[in-house]
């Protein structure tokens, strides 16, 4: 299994949350820093692989709106069958 921890005390804005995203979980090159090229490379992970967002309140603090609209593309891929698994601390 793969678990990825992402330290949402490092994500203060858009641009560092995208990088630290790209260099925790490995993303592929053509990671586009935008909420489509997220959804699109976390479809691309099995149910073998846990997402741990670590200081989700400073993440949110801020990134308000924005930051919502990320957990959410985190969020529906857990919904879906052999997808990863996200979890908020």
């Amino acid at each position: 299994m793969q678990i990825f921890f992402l330290d949402g005390r490092l994500m203060t804005s858009r641009e560092k949350a995208y990088d630290h995203i790209e260099e925790v979980m490995r993303m592929p090159e053509w990671f586009g820093h935008n909420l489509d090229a997220l959804a699109d490379c976390l479809s691309e992970f099995s149910s073998e692989t846990l997402v741990v967002l670590l200081y989700t309140d400073q993440f949110l603090e801020e990134l308000g709106d924005y930051g919502e609209k990320m957990l959410n593309c985190f969020r529906e891929q857990t919904g879906e069958p052999g997808a990863l698994t996200f979890i908020e601390k």
